[in-house]
């Protein structure tokens, strides 16, 4: 409705709306916005008052409506426009049903928010939604202190959301059930899939245990500050001394520079102090421990991806390398040994010889499984020379398929920190399990998250020690001047 220029059309029109009857279904956006008489533009409060409800300002006792807002409209000659306010939902759950909706709408088109049906598949989006929820809330962890509210509070909800997809994925096991004239029958019920039934609730136990650990952390005896920046302290200023040998970082704190350093008083973490982070940091190895066995079994569960076996070369013997095969076929065979004599200085080279060693495994399976056992055991003497050849073939390769593993299991042991392999990556690609991609995701983010834990500990506990020997020298070194006779340089 534009604006009105005639006392005539006014009188009209306030005529016409005192006919109207006051609607009871009032829109949420009409309750929740206020309304002002001074100030309040003439062509917005005239095409408001096109959509909503208009009456009468008489109401009965017994009304069954809550209480109105008279709001004078200019120009209406004393009409009134009445705005009922409906009690409902605060904004903030409007805006988490929405939300939700958004997060259940992009794992549906498997994060092609398009349409175009170019998404991934629902195992994937769901392991790249928990991934991406870690990441937003726990980042790298950069300091040891507790989790602010709003990110605890989205890690709760969102991670709630999405385990809600697994309640779907059950099976049937039998149990026994009493009918009301006392006979006892069995019956098949519904319960989640072994592996969800047992690994979830542990995973969501290992989950709360590192934010109670992060907890933990407040109101602690040290603090943090960035690299080169100047601290005001209340006595004096401090700037954190970059060229000190007694300040140098830890070798972890040179590779990331980026992360703040750690400060503790200047004699130190007091002894309960430093006996509480001692037990954080055993308690988050344990829990550390528990996340990668869980991890490990889920991927050990998930099929190996013809994309990666179609993949692999011919000959192991050349993927693998000279050296290391002559190891493997060897008379005595010791795969600590071995890895004591490979270079593996940085974490490139070790990852390149999981990939390479992981892949042989996997084509010596190959190839002794492709050997017929009826070929074996074939009884001609004409074909006495080739039987003998295939079961050489397959033995040789069942050994070194076996010894090849084991050097692999005894290399994550070694590294446990050592990133994900090729096969791993292509198992994590290419599944089409719902309920392994929860528990892989799930399990990998707390693995994470407790390996940065320990990371920022021993960071800690190494600033304590450098800490504590300078404030011994400077100790020993005043002791040793007032012995001498002379005061301490200034």
């Amino acid at each position: 409705m534009g604006s009105v220029s005639s006392e005539d059309e006014l009188d009209q029109m306030g005529e016409r709306f005192e006919g109207y009857s006051l609607s009871a279904d009032v829109s949420e956006s009409e309750s929740s916005s206020g309304f002002s008489c001074e100030g309040y533009d003439h062509e917005r409060a005239s095409s408001k008052l096109t959509s909503s409800s208009i009456g009468r300002p008489e109401f009965t006792e017994n009304s069954r409506f809550p209480a109105s807002v008279k709001v004078k409209l200019p120009g209406f000659s004393g009409n009134h426009a009445v705005i009922m306010e409906k009690r409902g939902k605060p904004v903030t759950k409007l805006s988490e049903v929405e939300l939700m909706k958004e997060r259940f709408a992009k794992l549906l088109l498997g994060e092609d928010m398009s349409g175009g049906g170019n998404g991934v598949c629902t195992a994937l989006a769901i392991s790249n939604a928990i991934t991406n929820l870690s990441a937003t809330v726990f980042g790298e962890l950069w300091k040891l202190e507790p989790l602010s509210a709003p990110k605890k509070s989205m890690w709760h909800r969102e991670m709630d959301w999405i385990l809600r997809v697994g309640d779907s994925i059950v099976e049937l096991v039998p149990s026994t059930q009493k009918s009301t004239d006392g006979r006892t029958f069995e019956v098949m019920v519904p319960r989640p899939r072994s592996d969800l039934y047992v690994n979830l609730p542990a995973i969501k136990k290992l989950d709360a245990m590192l934010l109670r650990i992060l907890d933990g952390f407040c109101d602690s005896d040290f603090y943090y500050v960035d690299r080169g920046i100047i601290v005001a302290g209340a006595d004096d200023t401090k700037t954190f001394p970059m060229s000190e040998s007694s300040w140098k970082p830890s070798i972890r704190q040179e590779e990331k520079w980026w992360l703040p350093f750690p400060r503790v008083p200047a004699n130190g973490l007091s002894p309960d102090a430093r006996k509480r982070l001692q037990q954080y940091r055993e308690c988050t190895n344990q829990i550390l421990k528990a996340a990668m066995a869980i991890n490990s079994s889920v991927l050990a569960e998930m099929e190996i991806p013809d994309a990666y076996l179609n993949n692999l070369p011919e000959s192991g013997k050349s993927f693998i390398g000279e050296v290391i095969y002559h190891q493997l076929s060897a008379e005595k065979f010791s795969p600590e040994c071995l890895l004591d004599y490979l270079e593996l200085s940085s974490e490139y080279s070790t990852l390149e010889v999981a990939n390479r060693t992981e892949a042989a495994v996997h084509i010596w399976r190959q190839k002794y499984q492709k050997i017929p056992s009826t070929q074996i055991k074939a009884g001609k003497s004409s074909w006495s020379g080739t039987v003998k050849g295939f079961a050489g073939d397959k033995e040789k390769g069942k050994l070194l398929a076996e010894r090849a593993g084991a050097l692999l299991q005894s290399l994550r042991l070694r590294f446990p920190g050592l990133p994900r392999t090729a096969l791993d990556m292509s198992k994590i690609q290419y599944n089409k399990d719902v309920g392994q991609s929860i528990l892989e995701s799930y399990s990998s983010v707390l693995e994470i998250l407790a390996f940065n834990i320990i990371a920022r500990i021993d960071d800690l506990l190494y600033v304590d020690d450098a800490t504590k020997q300078r404030a011994v020298a400077e100790s020993l070194y005043l002791c040793k001047q007032e012995k001498l006779g002379c005061g301490f340089p200034q």
